[in-house]
C-alpha cells in the first residue's frame, strides 16, 4: 500500500515533469560546447579528442576508424544506422517509459528519476569536457578540427537519414561537442534494465537486451562517438540509478511515517 501511495500520480503531472526537465536539459546542453553563452573553443574540443584517442591507443583499443572503414561502401547499411541513431534514442525511451507508467508505476518512478539524474550527470560531462566527435575531426572549423590525419566519415552527411547536421539552424542550436558521455548508450542501457526483467516474452527480452548492444555499434559506426564515450555513459547510468534508489527509499520512509503518524 505504501508503495502504491508513492507511485500514484496523475499522468499530466508526470508529463509536465518530463517535459519541463527535457526543456531545461536542452537549454543547458546547448549553452556549453560548440555554441551558446559558455561555448568552448574549437581547439579545446579538438585537444580533448586527441586525448581520448591517445588514451585508446595506449590501451591498444583505438579501432573506431578501421571499423567504420569496413562499411563505407555499404550506403544502405549506414543509412539504416543513421536512422537508428537519430530516432530510436527517443522512440524506444518514450515507449519504455509509457509501458512502465501503465504497468509498473513504482518501477516507473524509480527509473524515471534515474534517467533524469543520469541525464543531469551527462550535462556535467558535456560542460566539463567538450569533445569533438570522430565525424568532425577532419571537417573545417568552426565545428571541425581540420585534422587531416584522420579519415572518419560523417555518415549522415554522406548517406543521409531522417535529419541532418548540415542545417545551419540545427548546428546553431545543437551542441556539436556533446559526446562525453554517450547518453545514447546510457538511455539504451536504461531501457534494457528498466523493462527487460519484467517482459514475459523471450523474444521481447532478447530484443530489449540487444538494444544497447546495437546502440554501442551504432554510435561508433556513424562516427558520433568513441567507444569510451559509451563506457562513460554506462558509468553515469550506474550512478544515476544508485541515486534514484536512495531517493525512492527516502520517499517510502516519509510516506510510511506520514500514514502511520510517526516521525522520522
Amino acid at each position: 500500500m505504501t508503495e502504491l501511495l508513492v507511485a500514484r500520480r496523475r499522468w499530466w503531472k508526470e508529463l509536465l515533469i518530463i517535459f519541463g526537465f527535457y526543456l531545461a536539459y536542452g537549454q543547458v546542453r546547448n549553452q556549453f560546447g560548440s555554441d551558446g553563452f559558455f561555448a568552448a573553443k574549437t581547439s579545446t574540443a579538438a585537444e580533448n579528442a586527441r586525448r581520448v584517442i591517445d588514451f585508446e591507443k595506449r590501451l591498444g583499443l583505438f579501432f573506431e576508424e578501421d571499423l567504420q572503414n569496413w562499411f563505407l561502401d555499404w550506403g544502405w547499411f549506414l543509412w539504416f544506422w543513421n536512422v537508428f541513431y537519430g530516432s530510436l534514442h527517443f522512440v524506444v525511451t518514450i515507449g519504455v517509459g509509457l509501458y512502465l507508467y501503465r504497468r509498473f508505476p513504482l518501477r516507473f518512478m524509480r527509473y524515471r528519476t534515474g534517467l533524469a539524474i543520469t541525464t543531469a550527470f551527462g550535462l556535467v560531462g558535456f560542460a566539463a569536457f567538450p569533445l569533438m566527435p570522430p565525424r568532425l575531426l577532419s571537417s573545417p572549423p568552426p565545428y571541425g578540427g581540420a585534422m587531416t590525419d584522420f579519415a572518419f566519415v560523417d555518415t549522415l552527411s554522406v548517406h543521409g537519414g531522417l535529419w541532418s547536421f548540415d542545417s545551419g539552424t540545427l548546428q546553431a542550436i545543437s551542441n556539436q561537442w556533446a559526446a562525453m558521455p554517450s547518453l545514447h548508450l546510457a538511455w539504451a542501457a536504461w531501457c534494457a534494465i528498466a523493462v527487460g526483467p519484467v517482459l514475459k516474452s523471450n523474444s521481447a527480452r532478447i530484443a530489449m537486451w540487444g538494444y544497447p548492444v546495437a546502440t554501442s555499434f551504432g554510435i561508433v559506426i556513424t562516427a558520433n562517438h568513441y567507444w569510451i564515450d559509451g563506457l562513460a555513459g554506462i558509468l553515469v547510468l550506474g550512478a544515476g540509478m544508485w541515486c534514484a534508489q536512495r531517493i525512492l527509499d527516502w520517499q517510502l520512509i516519509a510516506v510510511n511515517n506520514t500514514s502511520t503518524g510517526g516521525g522520522i
